[in-house]
């Protein structure tokens, strides 16, 4: 669920938890990954925060991509080779994805099912499931 323009962004309240300082820069990255109904790469959180202010370098960006990361409030997603996109993390809206490796699509689906399963073979193995991750990698099935 994407924020109300006038309201701070997770990520931004998940830092000052941290005790992360919020510098203008910062600010506008964040916002951009809050903001984005896709899943950037940093090259292109770097050309939409560049637009909101030019003196936005892409190694700013870069080095703040790495901080939200080093704090857990942004979820990295690897395509296998090609570059990493983010997503803001948000524990009350858990999903998972499905990486379409020809186009670098990012499909977010729910599935109970797959939930459940997850968590009994947590509990058959001895353990409490207290978070994942999971990401499909596929090939659009041509007729």
């Amino acid at each position: 669920m994407k924020k109300n323009k006038n309201s701070i962004s997770r990520i931004e309240k998940l830092c000052a938890q941290n005790g992360v300082k919020f510098t203008h820069q910062r600010r506008i990255i964040a916002d951009v990954i809050s903001n984005s109904n896709d899943h950037p790469d940093a090259n292109e959180v770097y050309l939409r925060s560049n637009k909101k202010d030019p003196r936005i370098s892409l190694a700013t960006v870069y080095r703040t991509i790495k901080l939200f990361e080093e704090h857990n409030v942004l979820n990295r997603i690897e395509l296998g080779g090609k570059r990493a996109r983010y997503e803001e993390l948000n524990e009350d809206d858990h999903h998972d994805h499905l990486i379409d490796i020809d186009s670098g699509e990012i499909i977010e689906f729910v599935n109970e099912e797959i939930e459940e399963l997850q968590m009994k073979v947590a509990k058959k193995l001895g353990y409490r499931l207290v978070d994942h991750r999971m990401e499909l990698f596929g090939k659009k099935i041509t007729k």
